[in-house]
C-alpha cells in the first residue's frame, strides 16, 4: 500500500478561504474540503492528510474577530486546545447553538453534510485541531452508523485521547499504516456513538479531574514558561493539590501527564515557528528551552516523526 502525506501552506490560498484545498489521495489529486475562515489574515493554519484522513492545526491570536464555516461530505471533529471569546456563537444546522465563552479542552462534532458556523471575538489565544474524516473511514466500524448526531462543546477524555492519537498518526507520516488508522477510526466511531447516546445537551463529567479554575491556572503557567523547566510541585501548588493528586487529576482532565502536555505544547509552538522561515532552527530550539539543536531535533522527531528541517521544507 503506497500513499503520500500532503502538506498545506501556513497561509492558505484563496480556495482554502472558500472552504477547500487541493490534496493528494491514494491514487489521485482531489479537492479536500476545509473550514473556511474569514478574515484569513490573522489566522495561522497547518495541515496534512492522506486518503480518508486529514488533520489541520489552527491558531487564532488575541483580539481577532473571525467567522468559521464548514459544510462538506466529510465528518468534522474539532478539538479546542485552548480558547476564550468575549462574544460569539457556534451552531450546527442552525438548530444546535452555544455561546459558551471558555471552551478549552472541549470537542465539537459536525456530521457530514451538516452546516457548521462559528464566530469569535477572542480574548485569549485560540488553538483548535480540525480532523476531517471521510464517512468511509467509519464504514468498517460496528458503530459507524451511530456517528450522526451533532455535538457542541462536549468533554470526553476517551474521545479526546483517541482523536489525539489519530491526529498524531496522520501528522507523523504513519498514515501509511492503513490498518492502524482504520483501527483508531473504529474506536473513535464507537466512542462518539457512546457520547451520542448520552442525554442531549448534558456535558460529560470528568470525575476526579481538575476544576475549571485549576485548569486555567495550570495551563496559563505552562504557556508562560514553555521555554523553561516546569516543576510539577509548582503546578500542584497552583492547583492547591498534593503532587500525587495533581498528577492523577491532570491526566484525567487532559488525557496525558503534565510533562507530556508541556512537551506537546512546545512542539505545537515549534511547528508554527518553523513555518516562519525568518527564524533559524537554532533560535527556535533556544527559545523553547533546548540548549542544543540536536536535543530539540530529537524531541521534535519523536513527537512528529519528522526532523525540524524536513518539517520546514514540507510546510514552506
Amino acid at each position: 500500500m503506497t500513499g503520500a502525506l500532503v502538506s498545506m501552506r501556513e497561509c492558505f490560498p484563496a480556495e482554502a478561504r472558500a472552504g477547500a484545498i487541493w490534496s493528494r489521495s491514494l491514487d489521485s489529486v482531489e479537492l479536500q474540503p476545509v473550514v473556511a475562515i474569514t478574515p484569513a489574515e490573522p489566522v495561522r493554519r497547518l495541515g496534512t492528510g492522506w486518503r480518508w484522513w486529514f488533520s489541520e492545526s489552527v491558531h487564532v491570536p488575541i483580539g481577532s474577530r473571525i467567522e468559521l464555516r464548514f459544510q462538506g461530505p466529510v465528518h468534522l471533529l474539532a478539538l479546542y486546545n485552548e480558547g476564550v471569546r468575549r462574544s460569539g456563537e457556534t451552531s450546527i444546522d442552525n438548530a444546535h447553538s452555544s455561546s459558551l465563552r471558555s471552551f478549552a479542552h472541549k470537542l465539537t462534532f459536525v456530521p457530514a453534510g451538516s452546516l457548521y458556523r462559528e464566530t469569535h471575538e477572542t480574548v485569549a489565544p485560540t488553538r483548535v485541531t480540525f480532523l476531517y474524516l471521510h464517512p468511509a473511514a467509519f464504514r468498517n466500524s460496528d458503530r459507524g452508523d451511530g456517528v450522526c448526531q451533532p455535538r457542541l462543546y462536549f468533554a470526553d477524555s476517551l474521545v479526546w485521547e483517541t482523536a489525539s492519537k489519530l491526529k498524531n498518526t496522520i501528522e507523523s507520516g504513519q498514515g501509511r499504516s492503513l490498518p492502524y488508522l482504520e483501527a483508531l477510526s473504529a474506536v473513535l466511531a464507537h466512542e462518539l456513538s457512546c457520547v451520542n447516546a448520552d442525554v442531549a445537551g448534558e456535558p460529560a463529567i470528568s470525575r476526579g479531574g481538575l476544576a475549571s479554575w485549576q485548569k486555567r491556572a495550570v495551563v496559563d503557567y505552562i504557556e508562560r514558561h514553555l521555554g523553561e523547566h516546569v516543576c510539577l510541585l509548582t503546578l500542584a501548588g497552583l492547583a492547591g493539590l498534593s503532587l500525587h493528586h495533581f498528577c492523577r487529576a491532570f491526566k484525567q482532565s487532559f488525557g496525558i501527564p503534565a510533562h507530556q502536555y508541556h512537551v506537546q505544547r512546545r512542539m505545537d509552538v515549534a511547528k508554527l515557528r518553523l513555518a516562519d522561515r525568518t527564524s533559524s532552527i537554532t533560535d527556535i530550539a533556544l527559545s523553547l528551552g533546548y540548549a542544543q539543536t540536536g536535543s530539540f531535533s530529537t524531541a521534535f522527531r519523536k513527537a512528529t516523526g519528522w526532523t525540524p528541517s524536513v518539517y520546514r521544507r514540507e510546510f514552506k
